[in-house]
């Protein structure tokens, strides 16, 4: 099968499945400029499917590095209206979201910290209502991947420019199904799949989940009241149903913001803002971070700690088989949106209100009463590994639903 004809495929799942275009919609496409063939591709599929209305927004992370080195704090740290008018407006008119990943891990890399930090922060805080309404789901959005050299070579180092983005593009064409005669058949009978995890989990109304490994990791995860962990697909406020990643492995949830206690060590690097943080661990008390260390990138995870209170609690907890396409592959990615899908993870920073019973109705007081935790980031980073144990736990029962790394429910 050609290249193209894998593009062309990519695409539609992306547009067909993922977002489900219909007649009359708005779409909204982001990526990086070096990308812009495949966004092209996609808008296309948009089109063809009904949409109206296509945007796409460019992204170029090596003149994002130069501003953020060149360019003053008060500069950095000021987000015009126009920005924040552009995305409420998208929002207002329910337009659907496709995110294409694919920057360098290491591309800020050598940037100040603590001005890369307040200018974060600046923008999160600016954006906040935004980023609430997209965690809540108003309208359907998905995060996809596309290579770019730099992600390429930091996959395959030993190969050329050209080879690396090809073996790139051949392992992300694998973890979506692409490869496959009828990926959306495959991601259909997938879901499925999911969804008797996600049922199981939903319908026990388990109290606590208890996370154990070879690697150091005696982790107690309490669940909220009302908790519902979903998986692979989701629905919008719209009544839409979404596939909010592909790939996905996972099924997710929402931990109380204070009933996380103990250890956990991380099983893969996790690349953030363009800086790659590796070989650390946590230590919880009553769902606060209360030790922390890395091998690498110590300053970066300090700075994503001290970003708020909530950044130091954790706002999701995912569950991902180890025998999964994207784990078995062997490949680390450095790009959260694989890695994560290749081992159980959790997320520092805000959780998404869906997790929750009523959460999409509920104010922030209420969430956080309801033990959902708020932050101005969430940032996944994985735990799970061949030796992953997790035991859930309701009253005085005791129900082990992982066992060397996968499901044994």
């Amino acid at each position: 099968m050609t290249f193209e004809k894998n593009l062309e495929k990519y695409a539609k799942l992306i547009i067909n499945m993922g977002i489900k275009v219909k007649q009359g919609d708005m779409v909204s496409i982001s990526g990086e400029v070096v990308n812009y063939e495949f966004l092209r591709h996609i808008a296309e599929e948009a089109y063809a499917a009904g949409a109206t209305d296509v945007k796409i927004h460019y992204n170029d992370q090596k003149f994002t590095k130069l501003k953020y080195q060149k360019s003053p704090l008060e500069v950095l740290t000021t987000v015009p209206d126009y920005v924040i008018d552009e995305q409420l407006y998208l929002l207002d008119n329910k337009a659907k979201y496709v995110k294409v990943i694919g920057s360098d891990p290491n591309g800020l890399k050598g940037v100040d910290s603590d001005k890369l930090q307040k200018a974060i922060m600046a923008r999160s805080k600016a954006l906040k209502e935004v980023d609430k309404r997209m965690m809540n789901s108003e309208t359907s959005w998905i995060v996809v991947g596309a290579p770019t050299v730099e992600w390429a070579k930091s996959v395959y180092p030993e190969l050329s420019d050209d080879e690396a983005v090809e073996k790139l593009w051949d392992a992300i064409f694998k973890t979506t199904r692409v490869d496959l005669e009828e990926p959306e058949k495959a991601w259909e009978e997938h879901i499925n799949n999911l969804k008797k995890w996600s049922n199981f989990l939903n319908e026990n109304e388990f109290e606590m989940l208890h996370f154990k490994s070879e690697k150091g990791t005696d982790l107690k995860v309490k669940l909220p009241k009302g908790y519902i962990f979903a998986g692979a697909s989701e629905y919008a406020k719209t009544g839409e149903e979404f596939v909010a990643n592909i790939p996905t492995e996972e099924v997710f949830s929402l931990p109380h913001r204070e009933g996380v206690d103990g250890i956990v060590y991380s099983t893969k690097p996790l690349n953030y803002n363009g800086n790659l943080i590796d070989e650390f661990y946590l230590k919880f008390e009553n769902g606060k971070v209360i030790d922390f260390d890395a091998k690498e990138g110590y300053e970066t995870l300090k700075n994503l700690l001290e970003t708020d209170e909530g950044a130091s609690r954790i706002g999701e907890v995912a569950l991902v088989p180890y025998d999964s396409p994207i784990s078995n592959s062997g490949i680390l990615f450095f790009e959260t949106l694989y890695d994560e899908n290749a081992a159980c993870h959790l997320a520092l920073g805000k959780a998404y209100p869906t997790s929750i019973k009523d959460g999409d109705i509920m104010s922030d007081d209420e969430l956080i009463n309801a033990g959902a935790n708020d932050s101005l980031v969430h940032v996944d980073f994985m735990i799970g590994d061949a030796t992953t144990d997790i035991t859930a736990h309701k009253g005085d029962e005791v129900v082990q639903i992982f066992k060397d790394g996968n499901f044994v429910i």
